[in-house]
């Protein structure tokens, strides 16, 4: 009987020390997955993402202006733009200026210069307010 009880323990803890070494397997997995987060300041810098990662681009902007950060698309991208920019306003008054939120997913190995340019989609042939550009590789 004692035989049967101590078998019985050993197999509980076996299964223990397994399910722990998968949980620490999969949130070691969630660690390098973490959303990277850029800003102005970063314009011009070098990033690296694994593929699966998501970037997030926080950059000002006055949407009543009619001006608007978009993703200039490359040729081969290795990013995908996530969902719909976010805006949020400074402030509670009507035009104030916020910060607009981009997402990308890095979806293919490779690199690329991910180009943002703050324009007004509609004017043709006029140079964007503004330009955002980091190079990007994805391993």
């Amino acid at each position: 009987m004692q035989k049967m009880f101590s078998r019985f323990s050993a197999g509980k803890c076996t299964i223990a020390l397994v399910l722990m070494a998968v949980l620490l397997t999969a949130i070691s997995g969630c660690v390098a997955q973490t959303a990277l987060a850029l800003e102005a300041k970063d314009d011009g810098n070098q990033i690296t993402l694994q593929k699966g990662q998501t970037l997030t681009v926080k950059l000002e902007a006055n949407p009543t202006t009619g001006y608007t950060w978009e993703m200039v698309e490359p040729e081969g991208a290795i990013l995908r733009q996530v969902g719909e920019p976010e805006f949020n306003a400074d402030s509670e008054l009507l035009g104030a200026p916020g910060t607009l939120t981009l997402r990308f997913e890095a979806v293919e190995v490779g690199q690329m210069d991910l180009r943002l340019v703050y324009h007004r989609p509609w004017e043709t042939g006029v140079e964007p307010l503004e330009a955002f550009t980091v190079q990007v590789t994805v391993q």
